[in-house]
């Protein structure tokens, strides 16, 4: 680039030294993607060769790490190498790429296009030097210095093989990125699926190959026989076997890979990690954009030709190509579930028990996935826990508790043909309540316990004096717990009471508490929202107070009605007061225990008198 000044055009002038600050600092994530730029060059270079060539001979990488007698590092490739003018125009421009077309654009068939993967060696040594032949041409050698300068000579005299040599002396404190143990790791992590050799010299003179076949990216008949590599594969990524394994593909961007089902819930906190290689080269091992947000249950590594990545090679451009590939592979995921949701319900059983609550929160928010995830999300009823899709089947008018305290108050009188959803866990009420929107036909109705009390039978008219006679006998004796008692008739007739309190009472029954402990100001603060409190419950039809549902067709409760045995009468009803709120799963107060105590101490005392 220039810039005029009246007539006079003057070049861009790059500070070498800022640059590879900029790259360590803001592009790279450190010095040893060193190793990975050079791999990925030669490895465009071998592939421009055969495209020149042919596939005809054996064309690889071959990279010679530090030792103590050697303290020189080395990579050689196959390449299609490079003459003097390239090198003066390509090794010595910032921002210059020899993988361009003939409109000087970047291919997108090659690795490197961004003409700064040379530099990032700067980050661990202070002089590159770069021996090259191109077919038919002299070798030269190149030597740039992070000074900011470069010699270019021709070696006229050097019979070289076609290929480029690329040898670097690291700096004493990064030296060990540049040694065998450390070579060997990033190699693999960034290169063993290349399909090129990739080769490292070790102590005993020869070659160990890091390269493996990507059989996560396989396809068809390939796939079904390589099954077994391919859940061992996922076996190492996730550290358990995977649930299931689901083929990915994305034509619009050449995209092929494998999805793995983990094979337990993640933490709430956890991130997507997927490993996205292009070309075979690693790009990003823990990309978090390649799949739809709501595909927290797989973890992914695909291999693709059509993605772009950033310049640093480290994760992908957000760009409409990206998009459409993360709406393919959702897709893939999405026909994956209604697949063995049909073909394997037990497979599917084992995947949403595994994962409940995460489907839930995304059925809870989520039109698109709430439409076809949503039957096959269970959810726990007074008949015992079943589907949502066996739940709409069996009856389309479906009732729920919007806690867990009312559900179980209300769990042993409720008919079984006629169940009650337990909407009390976490988005079971929200899902519960999407329901007739998802499912044609179906309504939903919110249980109040004041009107599940008014529903219950109330016993013949011919009994009503026995029955006002023994509510305001019973009523008395639990007048210091706040507590109210009424008669009903209702089934199982083995119930001898019920306990309801609903969500204001219960919340009502902790400011009492808190009443009792608290200074005077904050009493009369508590004493006065109280008391609004309990006009709004009175307006809204809510239950003013907790109740004591006493069940007309227990032979109990009637025995005690015809009791004149006050004492006999006040401990049996505080008794059946603590039974009914056990039997509720509430938990007792100091009151309740010590009530509790004194009722079996009186019973053992009149029993021993008797």
């Amino acid at each position: 680039m220039s810039f005029a000044v009246g007539s006079e055009n003057r070049p861009f002038q790059v500070d070498l030294h800022g640059v590879v600050d900029l790259l360590s600092r803001h592009i790279y994530s450190g010095p040893q993607v060193y190793l990975r730029e050079l791999i990925q060059n030669g490895r465009d270079a071998i592939a421009s060769r055969r495209e020149n060539e042919g596939p005809a001979g054996r064309r690889e990488i071959r990279i010679f790490p530090v030792t103590t007698e050697n303290p020189v590092f080395r990579l050689d490739d196959d390449g299609v190498g490079l003459n003097a003018d390239e090198m003066s125009q390509l090794l010595a421009t910032v921002g210059r790429s020899s993988k361009r077309d003939i409109f000087d654009l970047p291919r997108e068939d090659r690795l490197g296009q961004f003409g700064i993967g040379l530099l990032s060696c700067f980050m661990v040594t202070d002089e590159i030097e770069v021996v090259s032949r191109k077919a038919g041409e002299s070798a030269v050698r190149w030597v740039g210095l992070a000074a900011g300068t470069f010699s270019v000579t021709v070696l006229d005299d050097l019979d070289l093989p076609v290929g480029t040599s690329v040898r670097l002396r690291p700096r004493a404190d990064e030296a060990e990125l540049c040694r065998h143990a450390k070579v060997t790791e990033l190699a693999t992590r960034f290169a063993q699926y290349l399909p090129v050799p990739i080769l490292i010299a070790n102590a005993s003179g020869g070659f160990d190959a890091i390269n493996r076949p990507p059989v996560f990216a396989l396809t068809g008949e390939a796939r079904l026989e390589q099954r077994g590599d391919i859940l061992e594969l996922g076996t190492q990524l996730l550290g358990a076997r995977p649930l299931d394994v689901i083929e990915l593909g994305g034509p619009a961007t050449g995209t092929r890979g494998t999805a793995y089902i983990l094979p337990y819930a993640p933490p709430p906190s956890a991130r997507a990690a997927h490993a996205v290689y292009l070309g075979g080269m690693l790009v990003d091992a823990r990309n978090q954009d390649l799949l739809p947000e709501w595909a927290f249950f797989v973890r992914a590594v695909v291999d693709s030709n059509g993605l772009k990545p950033t310049a640093s090679r480290e994760s992908l451009v957000a760009d409409e190509s990206l998009e459409a590939t993360r709406e393919e592979l959702g897709a893939a995921l999405r026909a994956w579930i209604i697949r063995v949701g049909t073909s394997a319900p037990h497979k599917l059983a084992e995947f949403v028990s595994i994962h409940q609550l995460g489907l839930k929160s995304l059925v809870a928010h989520d039109d698109e996935l709430a439409s076809f995830l949503t039957r096959w999300l269970s959810v726990e009823t007074t008949a015992g826990r079943m589907s949502i899709e066996e739940l709409i089947e069996r009856q389309k008018h479906i009732r729920y508790t919007e806690s867990l305290e009312e559900f179980r108050q209300i769990a042993a009188i409720v008919p079984a043909e006629d169940p009650v959803v337990n909407g009390g866990y976490v988005y079971d009420a929200e899902i519960i309540r999407r329901l007739p929107f998802l499912f044609e036909g179906t309504s939903v109705d919110k249980v109040e316990l004041a009107s599940l009390l008014d529903s219950l039978a109330v016993p013949a008219l011919s009994e009503r004096a026995a029955v006002l006679d023994f509510e305001q006998r019973a009523s008395a004796v639990l007048t210091a717990f706040d507590v109210q008692v009424g008669v009903r008739s209702f089934t199982p007739s083995d119930v001898s009471a019920l306990y309801l309190a609903d969500d204001a009472v219960l919340r009502g029954m902790q400011r009492s508490a808190a009443r009792r402990v608290a200074s005077s100001l904050w009493n009369d603060v508590l004493a006065k929202a109280e008391k609004s409190l309990e006009t709004a419950s009175e307006l809204n039809g809510q239950l003013a107070k907790a109740t004591l549902c006493a069940n007309w067709d227990n032979p109990l409760i009637r025995t005690l009605a015809q009791s004149s045995d006050e004492a006999v009468f006040n401990r049996t009803i505080k008794l059946l007061y603590v039974q009914a709120m056990l039997a509720a799963h509430l938990p007792l107060g100091v009151a309740q225990r010590n009530l509790l105590s004194e009722s079996l101490g009186d019973l053992v005392q009149l029993s021993l008198n008797h």
